[in-house]
């Protein structure tokens, strides 16, 4: 029987943990039944794509890059065509993404920098966390971004194992002294450094089945956040000069290759029938320089940074044979904040209590195609909500100013705000701000009703201060 996984107690020591009672007390007392309940849970595989374009991939439109495999998922999946992040930059998209809760929730509102004396608090649960209490083995293999000292480091969040690097890969100030390290951690050891990038997605890889290989008969959470296609860009000599896209485009080819054999080995190890697995990336794409193409938005505007439609849709391929329909796509809106509690649906397992959670179960969505209800999406960009999206409504309330080289850099106040019909116009290029003031002011008061209505977890330093206080504290 397929029953509800129960909040456990917390206890100190190595972070947040909960332990499903139930669980315990079934796994002491009825063995068997815990491994039959075990065999008929699903397991689970996110990927996260880093800084990777929704116009990047041919099932959204892509047509300079090559994405077979990826391409092939969509055709024996559900696609999602408008899918955001709340926030466009990557350490609040993660956080979103593994708490259900809004950037603004969690206090995650900016990209946390090395060495830095804050992270993703203690106070919250992770899916990891979640998940590991009814029973299942959890892994993070790549890119976490979520704090690099050690209260802050994926096993203090819920996660059995870690391969991976703890920050983004230009996070490396001086880069002739190579300081500070783009290290490349096993659990809390360092194994590497500074980490070699051009096999970063190969040996993310490779880790990723042999864990799938060694959980064989026991529900899993794979999270598989992949460095590429971030820049600096980098690829295995098997791949450098493959695409027609240059540099970007080798990153992205062999980050799609990488999907493609794991999904081979879900088949291999007769997972297919027991294994949901979703793709998506957790903001826009970098759109490079005159010297090195980027990503694309498929034609949205702006970019990474930014809380237009650019920075913030991102796609998501979700394949669940038996579970879901093939070949399907679902227009409504959704956002990295519904995967934890779709997960957990898909899992039997309650969300934890009394905790505010962002994001909704959106699996009525993927496997029949039900709208799931009215709500208002809220897009932030530091510590100030940005944008709101209602129906088909998006009203923007601030911006960053693009400078001259085409990079996002302050914010500033929209006086008067713009309003946009997004299913008419995607593109964001024709304001109807004056002719519906009625719903400027309708989005305006739900903004300011999430704003103020958030309590953050953890207030963030400013950056300056950040470091300052990083470089002088001790490790850990």
């Amino acid at each position: 029987m397929n029953r509800p996984a129960r909040a456990g107690p917390r206890f100190p020591g190595g972070g947040a943990r909960r332990l499903g009672l139930w669980w315990l007390l079934a796994a002491w007392a009825f063995p068997t039944a815990l491994d039959a309940a075990a065999g008929d849970r699903p397991s689970f595989v996110v990927i996260v794509a880093d800084d990777l374009g929704i116009g990047d991939l041919g099932c959204y439109g892509g047509q300079a890059i090559r994405t077979p495999a990826l391409d092939r998922m969509a055709s024996e999946g559900v696609r999602l065509t408008q899918f955001y992040t709340p926030a466009p930059t990557c350490s609040p998209a993660r956080a979103a993404l593994l708490t259900g809760r809004h950037p603004l929730r969690t206090g995650i509102t900016r990209v946390l920098i090395p060495k830095e004396t804050q992270g993703l608090p203690d106070s919250e649960v992770t899916l990891a966390e979640h998940l590991r209490a009814a029973g299942y083995a959890t892994a993070c293999i790549g890119k976490w971004h979520l704090g690099g000292r050690k209260p802050f480091r994926p096993d203090r969040h819920g996660f059995d194992e870690f391969f991976g690097v703890l920050y983004s890969n230009n996070m490396v100030w001086l880069r002739r002294l190579q300081w500070p390290r783009l290290e490349l951690f096993d659990g809390s050891q360092s194994v590497e450094s500074p980490a070699g990038q051009a096999l970063l997605t190969r040996r993310y890889t490779r880790r990723a089945i042999d864990f799938l290989r060694r959980t064989q008969g026991r529900p899993f959470f794979l999270y598989l956040a992949y460095t590429m296609p971030h820049i600096p860009l980098a690829a295995s000599a098997e791949f450098t000069g493959r695409s027609r896209h240059g540099p970007y485009g080798d990153a992205v080819e062999e980050l799609d290759a990488s999907v493609g054999h794991l999904l081979s080995v879900v088949s291999d190890l007769e997972m297919d029938g027991n294994t949901v697995v979703f793709f998506t990336s957790d903001n826009g794409p970098w759109i490079g320089d005159e010297s090195t193409p980027g990503g694309s938005t498929g034609g949205l505007r702006g970019f990474k940074g930014m809380t237009w439609e650019g920075g913030l849709r991102i796609p998501l391929i979700v394949r669940a044979r038996g579970r879901l329909p093939a070949g399907e796509s679902r227009s409504a809106p959704a956002t990295l904040m519904d995967l934890f509690p779709t997960v957990s649906s898909l899992a039997g397992a309650d969300l934890p209590p009394g905790r505010t959670f962002d994001g909704i179960d959106i699996l009525p969505m993927l496997r029949d195609g039900e709208k799931p209800r009215p709500r208002d999406l809220v897009f932030s960009s530091r510590k100030k909500v940005s944008a709101v999206r209602s129906g088909p409504w998006k009203l923007h309330l601030r911006e960053r100013v693009v400078d001259r080289r085409g990079r996002p850099r302050r914010r500033r106040a929209l006086n008067p705000s713009l309003l946009y019909r997004i299913d008419l116009d995607p593109g964001e290029t024709q304001d109807l701000s004056a002719k519906h003031p009625d719903v400027v002011d309708r989005l305006r008061r739900s903004a300011e009703r999430f704003q103020d209505g958030v309590d953050p977890a953890v207030g963030l330093r400013r950056f300056g201060w950040a470091i300052v206080r990083g470089l002088l504290t001790p490790a850990p």
